[in-house]
């Protein structure tokens, strides 16, 4: 690695004929007004059209990335970047390659990751699909936000300046598009510091439609800003469940209530029964999640949950469980008996109650002593 170099402009490349070689003069001009040590590497993803002999004759040094995707080409490039700094764009043209200050003040400034804002910069006419503007960067930013308090508006712009070390030594591990969420996760989770700039964007000059395919790769994002959040993927969601099913299922065990024209009776109650099992795994697997999750380091540890689980032996865990499950057992004797009392003939809505309420408690019962296990068996391989 050469010393004393500020900065690497890295470009992620696959098939980028038509705008590398305009991409690279930009870069170039840019570092040449802001008087840096700097060099532009192009993370070659498999090219077919040439454009690794365009890279290097426009003064770009080429990296050969055998493992494709978007993702893999950064992960790479990063590693293999020599300057101390590292500011990413696409090659396709349409980021303000020509405009680096901003990116380099704010690294110079103190900040770890530098995230570009095309939405406070300006997005020209015909620069990004309706779907995107509107909906998927909008929406994806905003659970970015909600999820992990990341100060972040425009959380998939491919404009970014970033820390070599620090990010390197969060360890990202996606190959796709995802790897944009990957970065401002991790980043986040580790308390690096992200700040925002404004940048443009401009149609992309390339004749053949782009990479980015709108439905999978919007999936993608979320499926990973869901995986790495627990709390509301699961813990939330299972916690409205679970606290709608118990009131339920407690206002309707003594009889059927009648508000205007509308009367909850037990096929009611059976639906909260089933809410109230659903929370009661979902919080289960919130905390399996967690823990597991923690222990390969993919979300930092939590002191709450650690010294929750410390406290919440194995054994602890067993007791309670079969505790319910020995209560739910004598609601189902209780409803054989007065069964029994009846001579056993057909059971109206009014004997089905007791049973419901026994099924739910062995159910939850079962549960509590399955989760246990499973966090035992987590806890004892992280110690």
């Amino acid at each position: 690695m050469a010393e004393g170099l500020t900065l690497t402009v890295l470009l992620p490349c696959l098939d980028e004929a038509e705008t590398l070689g305009t991409v690279i003069g930009k870069a170039r001009h840019s570092i040449d007004e802001l008087g840096l040590d700097a060099e532009v590497l192009v993370a070659d993803n498999g090219s077919t059209d040439g454009s690794q002999d365009i890279a290097r004759a426009a003064g770009a040094r080429v990296l050969d990335v055998p493992t494709r995707g978007y993702g893999a080409a950064l992960k790479a490039g990063i590693a293999d970047a020599r300057g101390r700094f590292v500011i990413m764009g696409d090659a396709d043209d349409s980021y303000a390659l020509e405009d680096l200050g901003p990116f380099v003040g704010a690294l110079e400034a103190g900040a770890d990751l530098v995230i570009g804002n095309r939405f406070a910069g300006g997005i020209a006419p015909g620069a990004m699909p309706p779907l995107h503007r509107y909906l998927g960067n909008p929406v994806l930013s905003w659970l970015g936000r909600l999820f992990f308090k990341i100060p972040v508006h425009d959380f998939h712009c491919g404009m970014r300046g970033m820390r070599r070390d620090r990010i390197i030594g969060l360890g990202l591990r996606t190959d796709g598009m995802e790897f944009a969420s990957e970065m401002v996760v991790h980043a986040a989770l580790a308390r690096l510091r992200i700040v925002e700039v404004p940048t443009t964007l401009r149609p992309d000059g390339r004749s053949r439609p782009p990479h980015l395919r709108t439905w999978r790769d919007g999936w993608r994002h979320l499926k990973f800003l869901l995986a790495f959040s627990p709390r509301w993927l699961f813990y939330y969601p299972s916690m409205v469940l679970l606290v709608l099913g118990v009131l339920t299922m407690a206002a309707l065990y003594a009889g059927p209530i009648t508000i205007g024209s509308v009367t909850w009776d037990v096929q009611t109650m059976v639906v909260a029964a089933a809410a109230t099992v659903l929370g009661v795994q979902g919080i289960g697997m919130a905390l399996l999640a967690r823990a597991f999750s923690a222990g390969l380091g993919l979300l930092p540890r939590s002191r709450r949950i650690d010294a929750l689980l410390d406290r919440f032996a194995l054994e602890h865990g067993l007791v309670a469980g079969l505790l319910l499950t020995l209560v739910g057992c004598l609601f189902f004797a209780a409803a054989v008996l007065h069964w029994g009392s009846s001579g056993f003939g057909p059971l109206q809505h009014a004997d089905i109650r007791t049973p419901i309420i026994g099924l739910v408690l062995v159910v939850t019962g079962a549960q509590l002593v399955l989760v246990s296990f499973m966090l035992s068996l987590i806890r004892m391989t992280q110690h």
